[in-house]
């Protein structure tokens, strides 16, 4: 069970439908994994829909106030010709293993690049959202660990399968964590069968320590 989780406010804005699309798709990934925040946000996405369509929070609502979305649905023309589904990836893999995603990441496999090696026992895939920022999946292995560093912007991260840890706390599958420029840390994962994560950056990392930190110039270049 998922012991770190969207801030109350990320949440109302997520149902409201007011974040970024790489916020939204964390959370909304967070979500597929954590029925406390389904929970929530369906408890959100109820007071909204009351509010908007001025119907009762609780109760059955009245049939009659769909009658005319209802009529225009049906007066729609036909669909022409007739879509074939496509096989769905549901899982993510590396070296060999296989992880499941959620069924929000399920959606942008196709978007996400091939796996490169990194040193210190990580490996990457980048997503390309079509939008600012960097969304990466990243897999420590065991004794893998991240340069230290901080944060220009925002870091939001979701555990999809084993545990890491920092200075800060112990992570495991389905927590989500949000870092910003107040957070120093170094994560890194110890799990028998490493940890694939998924993350979004709004600003690039600034490494703080070591060699990494001759990367510091050159990481506006990751970054639309």
């Amino acid at each position: 069970m998922a012991r770190f989780h969207p801030e109350p406010e990320h949440l109302l804005q997520f149902a409201q439908g007011s974040l970024a699309l790489s916020e939204s798709l964390i959370i909304a990934a967070h979500c597929d994994m954590c029925t406390r925040c389904q929970q929530i946000v369906h408890q959100h996405t109820s007071i909204l829909s009351a509010e908007i369509f001025d119907f009762p929070v609780t109760g059955e609502p009245d049939p009659a106030r769909f009658d005319s979305m209802f009529e225009h649905i049906t007066q729609l023309p036909p669909l022409k010709g007739k879509i074939a589904p496509t096989p769905a990836q549901t899982s993510i893999e590396l070296d060999g293993k296989r992880f499941p995603l959620p069924l929000t990441l399920q959606r942008i496999l196709c978007k996400t690049g091939s796996w490169s090696g990194l040193v210190g026992k990580l490996w990457q895939a980048p997503v390309d959202l079509d939008t600012t920022g960097l969304a990466t999946f990243i897999y420590m292995g065991r004794g893998g660990t991240v340069p230290e560093h901080t944060h220009r912007g925002t870091e939001y991260t979701l555990v999809l399968d084993g545990e890491f840890c920092d200075e800060l706390n112990r992570y495991r599958t389905g927590d989500f964590i949000s870092m910003s420029h107040e957070h120093i840390h170094s994560p890194h994962s110890d799990s028998l069968d490493g940890c694939l994560v998924f993350s979004v950056l709004d600003q690039p990392l600034h490494f703080t320590s070591g060699l990494a930190r001759l990367l510091n110039p050159f990481s506006h270049l990751f970054f639309r």
